[in-house]
């Protein structure tokens, strides 16, 4: 785990202080609000419907334990006992005050954190794979890459104040846990024929009001030309890149525009003008980032354990939570184990004080004192001991935090939507927790099987709806919330974006349309069909006639009530 050094906590430090004296200037009045906007979005201040909210970055979604323990201080200090995780692998708080926010920042900078360029038209957190450095299918740690883009990238004076907001993902394996492929930028590190490391790059991905998959603009880049190769794009976007328009202003418009080869002519005609050896991180500057990421001390283990195994013989729940939440670790004896923050009927990704700090004392007793946020709203103990899953699960129950749902159809994304955000224009957070109770039963989530659902509260698309396999997007119309379905959607190495079943629907029928949608996965499915396999076989008609028939009976039921 990356730790600071002197310019790391000097830099944090300074602008802590320069912020304090904004903050001053505002809360006097010599300040307005619309000349501290920009300011305090440099340092991840939104000001939300009720109150303003915080936005701390965890880079690449790896904390250590006297991180959260911070955190869940300032929960209970100066917010209102709880934080919320986010898929940008963030955390948020939604009610500080704004005399507070320095005093926040101070105790943040205390422990290695920020709330730097979380916010603003610069380069976002950089995320990458929540299993990272523990899968036995990458090909290197990706966050080596993401730590050396978090300093490469940071008050970089070229890209502070680009067209639009700009993020980037990292993965190192096979299987695309990163969504790297709806970024900006997304990184998959690879080997060529001749087993060499380096990256596939992509460009021009993003969710929002103009959906789009990325497009692959270097099917191999070397390593060590990372930072020059990302600089010419940035450069590219930085000057082409529409400022017209907030709505057009994203780098997958300008890729869209311009076209996939013209595009990918002008980055490397930057690229070849650059002087690399003066923008690529020197090899001894790789070295001691990537020392900071070298394995744990681990224990040699066998490769089952017969304690854990008896275990699930005789705890149902345990043999459940095992089954659902548990990822194959590489390293022999141990498991990585996914802590859903998705109980039926609570707020997707909200975490109390007492289970910050509760969670922090079974990482440290458990999992090597690491903690990993994800993109899909959870927490991972990366290295625990097969041997000590029992005793983990048995400390989880009693937090509130031993769910056995991760992937399954009530681990539902959501944005805060119109409970907290300023910009949206339904609700997210009631919808998701409808859902959940509908399909609360375990048996059935266990037959639905996978099943990402993702809901947004506006078009912004922060709850990623695009590429759930079934997504909803929360909008007003005629004064009423209204919400589109659509299935189909994925955000794996196969990304694709979700297809409209037909015309918004009110709150209410939600959780029936969702049900209609489930049940005729269940009945065309052909047998251990994924929801997405279903969909990608049949195509969405059936999906839509029953959603059709769905929507003419609640009309009815409606009608014959009135």
């Amino acid at each position: 785990m990356y730790r600071y050094d002197e310019f790391d906590e000097r830099f944090v430090r300074e602008r802590v202080a320069q912020f304090r004296a904004q903050v001053a200037r505002r809360l006097d009045g010599s300040l307005s609000e619309d000349e501290f906007k920009p300011l305090r979005l440099k340092n991840g201040l939104y000001l939300q419907l009720h109150a303003y909210m915080l936005r701390i970055a965890v880079p690449y979604g790896t904390m250590n334990t006297r991180q959260l323990r911070q955190l869940a201080h300032i929960a209970r200090t100066y917010d209102k006992g709880y934080g919320h995780f986010t898929t940008r692998q963030n955390l948020q708080f939604n009610w500080p005050k704004l005399k507070d926010i320095p005093d926040i920042l101070d105790l943040l900078a205390d422990v290695e954190m920020h709330a730097i360029q979380t916010s603003g038209n610069c380069i976002r957190n950089v995320t990458s794979d929540q299993f990272a450095g523990v899968a036995a299918d990458e090909v290197e740690d990706p966050r080596l890459t993401a730590e050396l883009i978090r300093q490469w990238s940071s008050q970089h004076p070229e890209f502070v104040w680009l067209p639009r907001k700009f993020k980037i993902a990292v993965t190192g394996a096979e299987h695309d846990r990163a969504a790297i492929k709806v970024h900006d930028i997304g990184l998959k590190i690879k080997r060529d024929t001749q087993g060499r490391v380096g990256y596939e790059v992509i460009v021009g991905g993003g969710l929002g009001r103009t959906p789009m998959i990325g497009k692959v603009i270097r099917d191999f880049l070397p390593k060590d030309e990372l930072l020059a190769y990302l600089e010419a794009v940035m450069r590219v976007y930085n000057s082409e890149g529409r400022r017209d328009n907030k709505f057009k202003a994203r780098v997958k418009i300008l890729v869209h525009e311009t076209g996939e080869e013209e595009f990918r002519e002008r980055v490397e005609a930057e690229y070849a003008k650059l002087d690399g050896p003066t923008i690529n991180a020197p090899a001894e500057e790789i070295e001691r980032i990537a020392a900071y990421f070298a394995p744990p001390a681990y224990e040699s283990l066998p490769a089952t354990s017969e304690t854990l195994a008896k275990a699930r013989t005789e705890d149902a729940g345990l043999d459940r939570f095992v089954e659902q939440n548990g990822f194959a670790h590489k390293q022999p004896g141990y498991i990585a184990l996914t802590i859903s923050l998705k109980p039926v009927g609570g707020v997707p990704g909200d975490m109390s004080d007492a289970q910050m700090e509760a969670f922090a004392d079974i990482a440290d007793r458990y999992s090597l004192g690491e903690i990993r946020v994800t993109h899909s709203q959870n927490l991972v103990l990366p290295h625990v001991k097969q041997d000590d899953v029992p005793a983990v699960h048995a400390a989880l129950k009693e937090a509130g935090l031993a769910t056995a749902n991760a992937g399954l159809v009530t681990d539902i994304i959501a944005c805060p939507g119109l409970d907290y955000c300023a910009l949206a224009t339904a609700k997210s957070i009631p919808i998701a927790q409808e859902i959940a109770k509908t399909f609360a039963d375990e048996a059935r989530q266990k037959e639905i099987g996978e099943l990402p659902i993702k809901i947004s509260g506006c078009i912004n698309a922060c709850g990623h709806h695009h590429v759930g396999a079934i997504g909803i997007l929360g909008l007003e119309k005629g004064g009423r919330e209204n919400y589109q379905i659509t299935i189909g959607g994925d955000a794996t190495e196969h990304a694709s974006l979700g297809e409209r079943l037909g015309p918004g629907i009110d709150a209410e029928d939600v959780p029936g349309a969702i049900e209609a949608v489930v049940e005729t996965y269940l009945s065309e499915k052909s047998g251990a069909e994924s929801f997405i396999e279903t969909v990608r076989r049949t195509g969405p008609e059936p999906f839509k006639t029953r959603f059709a028939d769905y929507i003419a009976s609640r009309q009815a039921q409606t009608e014959a009530a009135e």
